[in-house]
């Protein structure tokens, strides 16, 4: 029963986040959308200090959305604040990351094939390295390079692979992907937590008393939210990584990180200069086409060449022995494996007849991903692998 607690508690922190993190993305895209389409409004409004303002319509009625230069001539009874969006969104995922990486540091934090680092270690890795991540992109948002946006993305994306090379030479592959999502989600959540907000209630205080705020904290506010901006298709991306195992299981998967990374913020891009009225199609096709070669170039070329390698046939009962002693212990009704209540994504290989069904998605994920089994927890060795994906050619056939 224990196993199947930890399942539900893993749903529930999954659902949340996700929940928590469509209501961050969605209030950042609108934002954005929201200051790259005003208009410059009527005279009238100027006199009232109105900078820009629009109008919509959504939901069977008008809107019209005004923002002002500094603010109103008097502050409104009721302020709606958005910030617990991505204080739950973080809040959320910092639970996650413990529940499945600090409590199953085994299965999903360590890979014996990199280092030999124990769970203690591991996890003292993983924290130190959102830490101090963290300090390195605060302490340059400090810096007159943050005024140079190309230069200062620049520098970061360099910084961010570097640190993503380094964390993939002692985490399973898997585990690389979530810390670098895990270290721009605190990056992101820190930018409201200590310069957006923080700003925000300096500009409403700096009104109530009747004074006009300095531009600082606005300018450096808006500059955190950008960011943020151009990392949420990263960001997503990272959080469905794990269902994608051809991508953070190559051999130079950090790399493909980075290069997805990259073509995220550049998609993001197209869309951001839209908003502002400026159509440039040549952004988006480059990004798709960027993302179709970087999907290309990870393809299983050479695997796929050696699928007729020299490995011996197995007959149809050592295979299932084979099985048995590396897969069944998750993968079987009532699982051996004590992190399980029941099969992963359902898929049951207790019989020969199962096995024929999942043939095509066992090979891909143990012998040309090999990212299975979880963590290589059973030992699987690479001669298994080769005489399993043999025999599962052979049986497709």
């Amino acid at each position: 029963m224990a196993s199947y607690f930890l399942e539900v508690l893993h749903l529930i922190l999954r659902y949340f986040h996700v929940v928590a993190g469509i209501a961050w993305i969605g209030a950042s895209f609108y934002f954005i959308w929201l200051d790259n389409n005003l208009q410059e409004p009527p005279q009238w409004k100027k006199q009232k200090g109105i900078k820009g303002d629009l109008w919509a319509v959504h939901g069977g009625g008008f809107y019209e959305v005004a923002k002002y230069q500094h603010g109103p001539e008097q502050m409104p009874s009721r302020l709606h604040w958005f910030k617990w969006e991505a204080y739950t969104t973080w809040i959320s995922g910092a639970l996650l990351l413990t529940l499945l990486y600090y409590v199953s540091a085994d299965a999903y934090l360590l890979d014996a094939s990199k280092s030999a680092i124990g769970a203690a270690s591991a996890i003292g890795l993983s924290i130190g390295s959102i830490l101090v991540g963290f300090i390195v992109y605060e302490g340059l948002c400090r810096t007159r390079l943050v005024e140079q946006g190309l230069w200062f993305t620049v520098t970061v994306t360099l910084l961010l692979t570097a640190w993503t090379w380094a964390l993939d030479q002692f985490l399973s592959d898997r585990a690389t992907y979530i810390h670098i999502g895990a270290l721009i989600g605190t990056c992101m959540a820190a930018n409201v937590f200590t310069t957006i907000i923080p700003g925000q209630r300096f500009m409403v205080s700096e009104i109530a008393a009747g004074r006009v705020p300095g531009p600082g904290p606005g300018i450096r506010g808006k500059q955190r939210s950008i960011h943020n901006n151009y990392a949420t298709l990263p960001v997503i991306f990272i959080m469905l990584s794990n269902h994608f195992a051809f991508t953070y299981s190559h051999p130079f998967g950090w790399l493909v990180l980075m290069a997805l990374f990259v073509d995220g913020m550049w998609i993001r891009h197209f869309f951001n200069l839209r908003h502002r009225g400026e159509v440039k199609p040549q952004v988006l096709i480059g990004g798709l086409v960027a993302f179709l070669a970087i999907m290309v170039a990870i393809a299983p070329w050479s695997e796929l060449e050696q699928s007729a390698g020299s490995a011996s046939l197995i007959s149809d009962e050592q295979a299932m022995n084979l099985i048995d002693l590396r897969c069944t212990e998750c993968h079987s009704r009532n699982p051996r494996s004590t992190m399980f209540s029941a099969p992963p994504a359902g898929y049951l290989l207790e019989t020969l007849a199962q096995v024929q069904l999942s043939a095509d998605k066992i090979r891909t994920r143990t012998v040309l991903n090999k990212d299975m089994p979880l963590g290589n927890l059973t030992q699987m060795t690479e001669a298994e692998r080769d005489q399993l994906g043999q025999w599962l050619l052979a049986l497709a056939r």
